[in-house]
């Protein structure tokens, strides 16, 4: 039996004032509930303006976007969304950072800062709930960012690359904290990227975009769960070497007139 779409984009297609080519031309995907998908792709080639576009953040100029099978209209409570940068305010706690989203709509209860805690400590951060993000280190504000986007428990969570600036220990970190937190909540996640090792470890699918087109999507060869250990294995390895050659010959192929299918 198909597992029914979360997320689904059909001809999705979205064009900023002044440009003369789509930045994102006529996308299908499909998420299913409590995946892991990944998108790659160089710099400049449309996947975080795709991304924005599945947040409600920008409306499409053609296509549909929905969520759960409706229509999606604007920002929806159903979704979180991690920005490339934390964007935490230096003002507040780690904790009432975490309680942002809550406090924009109402006051938050005693229930909000105990799931706000838990979050925090499941993040190995329950004993910084206290202090501001000038005392936290770049990782300890990318879990407090990812622990904001999990508060209102979103069935979906979309990041866009933000573990790009970190050193790659605490990335891989953050990775495991990822995986974990999805499965445990059952959220999807749609994970932009452009490093390749990256979208292979999280993925159950991967694609391709150049262009502002998905040239490529697929599934990702390993089984889950993944330990640490898999990215040393070569089956990682020739998982990494595909979708690198995949990568390549999207970026020498010339780019079809807009309007043509890839």
């Amino acid at each position: 039996m198909p597992i029914e779409p979360f997320l689904t984009l059909e001809g999705v297609r979205y064009r900023f004032p002044g440009d003369p080519a789509d930045t994102v031309a006529g996308v299908d995907w499909s998420l299913p509930r409590g995946a892991i998908h990944c998108l790659l792709g160089r710099s400049g080639c449309g996947k975080t303006t795709l991304l924005k576009l599945a947040a409600g953040l920008l409306a499409p100029d053609d296509g549909a976007i929905r969520i759960d099978g409706v229509p999606l209209r604007g920002p929806s409570p159903r979704v979180g969304f991690v920005f490339q940068a934390p964007t935490l305010l230096d003002w507040l706690s780690a904790l009432d950072n975490v309680l942002l989203p809550v406090s924009l709509k109402r006051r938050p209860k005693a229930s909000d800062r105990d799931e706000a805690s838990d979050l925090l400590a499941a993040m190995g951060l329950g004993a910084l709930a206290g202090r501001r993000p000038a005392a936290l280190s770049g990782g300890q504000r990318s879990r407090v960012a990812m622990a904001r986007a999990l508060i209102g428990r979103p069935d979906l969570l979309l990041l866009d690359e933000p573990f790009a600036a970190l050193d790659a220990l605490t990335r891989e970190e953050l990775q495991d904290d990822l995986l974990r937190l999805c499965a445990s909540r059952g959220t999807a996640a749609l994970f932009v990227t452009h490093d390749i090792a990256e979208a292979v470890y999280l993925g159950d699918r991967v694609g391709v975009m150049a262009a502002g087109r998905l040239v490529h999507e697929g599934a990702v060869p390993l089984p889950r769960p993944r330990p640490p250990g898999i990215r040393y294995e070569p089956a990682f390895g020739a998982a990494c070497r595909a979708l690198r050659a995949i990568m390549d010959e999207a970026s020498d192929a010339p780019s079809p007139p807009i309007g043509r299918a890839a």
